[in-house]
C-alpha cells in the first residue's frame, strides 16, 4: 500500500494560559518575562504547611471557553492531584481534574475550503502550569525556572476527529482565535501561552478500529502542529509497509530538525495515581452565574464568517480574515450599520491598507483615532469621484492619526479629483505627445499599453486626474490620430 491508503487520525489537547492577574492557587503576579524564579511562593512551590486558594476567575473563564465550544457545564465539580516526578515540577504532583472536568461533550465548527467541519470536544479542565527546564549551549546541566508554576491553564481535549495535518491546524488556529474573542488568553504560541500535545495514529482506508497512538508534547505553534503530524503519520506508515508494530509511546517533536525521538513509554491514566485534592474542597457554580457567563460570549469567528458571505456576500477568504480579529470586525459592523457607502468596499479597505497599517505598527484599530463616521465618509467620497483610491491613502494616513473630517483633509491637501474635460483634454495631448512609441505599440494591437499612458496621466495630475475619465479620452484621442 502506499501513503494514500491510509487514513490518518489526530486529536489535540490544547493547553491554553489563562490572562488572569494572579496565578490560579496563589496570590504570585501572572506574567512572562520576569526574572527567573521572582514569582514564586511557597505555595506554587509545594513547601510543606501551604494550602491553595482557587482563583475564581479561572473558573470563569474556563467556563466561558466551555459556552463557546458548546459544551456541558458541570457545575459542582472538584480538583484531583496528578502525580508524577519531573524536575520543572517541585511539588511531584500537580493540581488539576481528573472524573469530573468542568466542562465536556461539546463541539467546535471549523472551515475547511468554505466548508464546516465539526469537531467534537471530549472535555475542557482546569489545571496549573509547571515550571520551565532552560537548556543552553553557554552552560552545563539544566536550569529550573519556577516562575511559571502555578500559572492557570485551561486543557481542551478534541475528539479524535481531525483527519489531517491541514484540518489539524485549522483548528488550532480556531481555538486560538476563540480565545483572543473571548479575551481570557493572549494566545502568545512564542512565549508558550498556547501549546498542543498531538496525538496521532493510522489506520488502512475502511478499517474502523484506531490504530496505535503516539503523542508529541508541547508542540508550540501552528506550522509545528503541521510539520510534527506530517512526519509522524509518514513515520508509522513506514514502520506499518515495513511490517513493523506502532508502540503507545510519548514522543518529542524537534521542529528545527524536523523530526522526534522517544522521550518515554506513553502512561495511562492509573500510572498517575490521581485522587480528589485534599487541600481544596468540591466546588458549586450556580445556575445563574453559568447562564451570566454564557450571555456574554460573543458572537464567535466561524459564525461571523458565515454571516458576512452571507449576508453581505463577501468572498469565503475574505470574510474569514476579517472575522479572525474581534475588535477589526466589530469596527467593520460599526460601519456598515451607518448604511453610507459599499459593504464590499469597507471590507477592501479593512483587510487591505488598514491592515497593512495596523500589523507594520503592531497596534489595534482601538489604538487609533480612526472612526466609523470618518471611515465611511472617505469612502463614499471615492464613490462619489470626489478623490482617487491614490488620494485616499493619504486621507487615510491622516485620519488614523487624527480624528479630522475626510472632506477637510481633501480641502487642505487639495486631493479633490480633477473631471473637468478641459483641464484633463490639456494632461491627455500633453501625453500623447511625449509618447509616440506608446501610440505606435497601441496601433500595433498592444492595447495594454493604455494602462501606461493613463498612468502617465495621472502623474501628470499629481494624482488628481480622475482615472475613469482620463481612459475614455484617451482612448479616444488615440482613435483620432
Amino acid at each position: 500500500m502506499n501513503r494514500e491508503d491510509y487514513e490518518v487520525i489526530v486529536g489535540l489537547e490544547v493547553h491554553a494560559e489563562l490572562c488572569t492577574e494572579t496565578k490560579i492557587f496563589c496570590s504570585c503576579k501572572n506574567a512572562f518575562g520576569a526574572e527567573v524564579n521572582t514569582l514564586c511562593c511557597p505555595v506554587c512551590m509545594g513547601m510543606p504547611g501551604t494550602l491553595p486558594m482557587l482563583n475564581k476567575q479561572v473558573v470563569d473563564y474556563a467556563i466561558k471557553m466551555g459556552h463557546a465550544l458548546n459544551c456541558k457545564i458541570n457545575r459542582v465539580t472538584k480538583t484531583d492531584r496528578k502525580n508524577y516526578f519531573y524536575p520543572d515540577l517541585p511539588k511531584a504532583y500537580q493540581i488539576s481534574q481528573f472524573d469530573i472536568p468542568l466542562c465536556e461533550n461539546g463541539s467546535i465548527d471549523i472551515l475547511m475550503d468554505g466548508q464546516v467541519r465539526r469537531i467534537g470536544i471530549t472535555r475542557i479542565h482546569i489545571e496549573e502550569d509547571a515550571g520551565k527546564l532552560i537548556r543552553d549551549d553557554s552552560f552545563d546541566g539544566t536550569l529550573a525556572d519556577y516562575n511559571r508554576c502555578g500559572v492557570p491553564l485551561i486543557e481542551i481535549v478534541s475528539e479524535p476527529d481531525l483527519r489531517s495535518a491541514e484540518e489539524a491546524k485549522m483548528y488550532m488556529e480556531a481555538i486560538t482565535n476563540i480565545l483572543l474573542y473571548l479575551g481570557i488568553s493572549d494566545a502568545k504560541m512564542q512565549e508558550g501561552s498556547v501549546r498542543a500535545d498531538v496525538n496521532v495514529s493510522v489506520r488502512p482506508r475502511g478499517q474502523t478500529k484506531f490504530g496505535t497512538r503516539t503523542e508529541m508534547k508541547n508542540v508550540n505553534s501552528f506550522g509545528a502542529v503541521y510539520r510534527a503530524i506530517q512526519y509522524e503519520a509518514n513515520r508509522q506508515i513506514e514502520v506499518l509497509e515495513n511490517g513493523g508494530v506502532i508502540e503507545q509511546e510519548t514522543r518529542r517533536w524537534d521542529d528545527a530538525k524536523g523530526v522526534n525521538f522517544v522521550l518515554r513509554t506513553k502512561e495511562d491514566a492509573q500510572d498517575y495515581r490521581y485522587f480528589p485534592e485534599p487541600d481544596l474542597l468540591a466546588f458549586e457554580v450556580s445556575e445563574a452565574h453559568v447562564q451570566e457567563l454564557k450571555d456574554s460570549i460573543p458572537e464567535l469567528p466561524v459564525a461571523k464568517t458565515l454571516r458576512y458571505v452571507k449576508d453581505y456576500k463577501l468572498q469565503p477568504v475574505d470574510a474569514e480574515l476579517l472575522a479572525s480579529n474581534r475588535a477589526r470586525s466589530e469596527f467593520f459592523d460599526s460601519c456598515v450599520k451607518l448604511g453610507k457607502c459599499d459593504t464590499k468596499l469597507i471590507c477592501n479597505w479593512m483587510i487591505g491598507d488598514i491592515a497593512k497599517i495596523l500589523n507594520e505598527r503592531r497596534i489595534e484599530i482601538d489604538d487609533t483615532a480612526l472612526t466609523k463616521e470618518n471611515l465611511t465618509e472617505m469612502i463614499t467620497l471615492i464613490e462619489k469621484g470626489t478623490i482617487s483610491n491614490t488620494a485616499a491613502k493619504t486621507v487615510l494616513d491622516c485620519i488614523i492619526e487624527k480624528d479630522v473630517a475626510p472632506q477637510e483633509v481633501v480641502k487642505e491637501k487639495g486631493l479633490a479629483q480633477i473631471s473637468d474635460s478641459s483641464a484633463l483634454e490639456a494632461i491627455v495631448q500633453e501625453v500623447l505627445a511625449n509618447n509616440p512609441k506608446a501610440i505606435a505599440d497601441y496601433k500595433s494591437g498592444k492595447t495594454n499599453v493604455v494602462g501606461f499612458l493613463v498612468g502617465q496621466c495621472m502623474k501628470a495630475s499629481k494624482g488628481q486626474g480622475n482615472p475613469a475619465i482620463l481612459r475614455e479620452m484617451m482612448l479616444k484621442a488615440i482613435d483620432t490620430l
